[in-house]
């Protein structure tokens, strides 16, 4: 059995990684709920955007579709992958790490080969991981992004990920990270950014959407296309960032709980020891006792 000063030094320790894991959780909770905020706000709004421009994307001809919208033989693929700067978030990082490389090994396999899969990361835990492997080239890391996560910083990253579409460096770009449900889930996503995707059809239910454009339909949609784009790619960080703040929320509110659990079965230990030095000392006390008076 462990002494008692063993025992009192555990419960010190274990309290205090309660106290720390509880202050976490109630900083999550409250950056979530700004996050939250922000991305339940956003998301309308992004997603009606992007459904205007893949219908009227899907109405346009081949020979006067927009540079985002042509479609290529996919030799070169890009995968931006989204995670986050710090750890104690669960499975948080680690699903967006598994996902990249299955994905590399099954739907890029032949790509993967010839050395034509590239990464982009966003986050410290995706870009140190992915810069010791050696399955793909990281050409770019963009971590500080997180630190002010706001639409005006994010343009110019969202527009230099445009650029290499555009400029033929790549024939497909996706995103992979963790889309916001509530605080206690994440879905894991691999979307597809460039090129634009059409609307699927649905036989039964066939999409007719009537607009009226002005001044007129090529302009609008050279336009709203790089718009709705870094929107798109807005609403995916954002996504990401609220779900890192659920992720460590429940994270750390289990480790609290778990070290309440452990804290009660530590006193228990503890109180048995202590009972027990106590129990020793008066059977000493009695035999001694019981000695001299023989």
């Amino acid at each position: 059995m462990q002494s008692l000063k063993e025992v009192r030094t555990r419960i010190a320790s274990v309290n205090s990684t309660k106290q720390i894991t509880n202050a976490m959780k109630m900083v999550s909770a409250s950056k979530l709920r700004k996050a939250q905020n922000v991305i339940i706000k956003l998301r309308p709004y992004a997603l009606k955007l992007q459904e205007i421009l893949q219908n009227l994307s899907a109405s346009q001809e081949e020979d006067e579709g927009n540079v985002f919208m042509s479609t290529r033989e996919e030799k070169k693929i890009l995968l931006v992958v989204v995670a986050s700067n710090r750890g104690l978030c669960g499975a948080f990082n680690t699903n967006v790490i598994k996902s990249t490389n299955n994905l590399i090994s099954s739907k890029y396999e032949e790509q993967a080969k010839n050395g034509n899969v590239k990464l982009i990361c966003i986050g410290k835990k995706v870009s140190e991981y992915f810069s010791r492997s050696d399955k793909c080239e990281v050409i770019k890391q963009f971590d500080d992004i997180f630190n002010s996560l706001t639409f005006d910083n994010v343009v110019p990253v969202a527009e230099e990920i445009m650029k290499l579409f555009s400029d033929k460096h790549f024939d497909k770009i996706e995103f992979v990270y963790n889309k916001f449900k509530n605080a206690a889930v994440q879905i894991l996503e691999i979307e597809q950014f460039l090129p634009i995707k059409a609307p699927e059809k649905n036989i039964e239910q066939p999409t007719s959407v009537d607009y009226i454009l002005e001044p007129d339909k090529e302009n609008i949609i050279n336009e709203i296309i790089p718009k709705t784009l870094k929107l798109q790619f807005y609403k995916t960080l954002l996504d990401s960032f609220a779900s890192e703040h659920g992720a460590r929320m429940i994270a750390m509110n289990q480790a609290t709980e778990n070290a309440i659990e452990l804290l009660k079965n530590l006193k228990l230990t503890y109180n048995k020891a202590r009972q027990a030095a106590i129990t020793n000392e008066i059977l000493e006390i009695v035999s001694g006792s019981e000695a001299l008076k023989g």
